[in-house]
């Protein structure tokens, strides 16, 4: 049995996701996103406290993009996955990991505006920059879809993948601090991808959401 240690509106959403696409046995253990996740007894399946925790076969593992890899060589190598041999590989790594460098930013915007709940903690020069930087994420994904060549539907050539997954819930993060109004190629691509059956079964429900704002705009002093 697989079993995901999750929070609502985090990373973990990523490999919750990516469990409804692969359409395998698991089941999903959810802990609130608070100091719960610094007790010995979480910090044994994950030492930094942070989810995704997962545990397989008497193993775990944590990592986002070490999971993703891990699940996709083991359950679909060739559908949600790119094996080596593929030609699309290389590009499948590089989208895979580039979801956590949206992350980073989504992160630290959460934190100015939803951890951090006193006006005088928060940095308005965080939240700005912060905001500029997954806005140059953005640049990257619209290059990507937006080719001389093609209009790409997905990240890969080849077609939809665990790479459309990583980036697209990064993107689903992020978008609670940056717009994709001058992403024009972007906003189709997570219009496209948000509506998979998979992607909508691992929203959260409104009981446990994180964030209680659809849009944060960045904080004037």
């Amino acid at each position: 049995m697989i079993t995901l240690h999750h929070c609502p509106q985090s990373r973990s959403m990523r490999t919750l996701w990516l469990l409804l696409e692969l359409d395998v046995p698991f089941q999903v253990v959810e802990h609130p996103f608070d100091k719960s996740l610094r007790r010995p007894e979480f910090l044994s399946l994950s030492p930094a406290g942070r989810v995704p925790a997962l545990e397989i076969d008497g193993e775990r593992m944590f990592e986002t993009g070490a999971i993703t890899e891990y699940l996709c060589e083991r359950f679909s190598p060739d559908r949600l996955g790119r094996s080596a041999s593929s030609p699309d590989r290389m590009a499948w790594l590089v989208w895979v990991h580039f979801a956590e460098t949206i992350s980073q930013h989504a992160a630290a915007l959460t934190q100015q505006h939803v951890v951090l709940y006193e006006d005088h903690m928060r940095s308005p020069i965080v939240m700005k920059l912060e905001a500029a930087r997954l806005a140059k994420c953005y640049d990257a994904i619209e290059a990507r879809l937006s080719t001389p060549v093609e209009q790409r539907d997905y990240l890969l050539t080849s077609g939809f993948s665990a790479a459309d997954i990583s980036v697209g819930q990064a993107v689903y993060m992020a978008r609670h601090f940056a717009r994709l109004d001058n992403h024009p190629a972007t906003a189709r691509w997570f219009d496209r991808i948000s509506e998979r059956p998979a992607f909508q079964s691992s929203l959260p429900t409104a009981e446990s959401r994180l964030y209680d704002q659809d849009y944060y705009p960045a904080w004037e002093a």
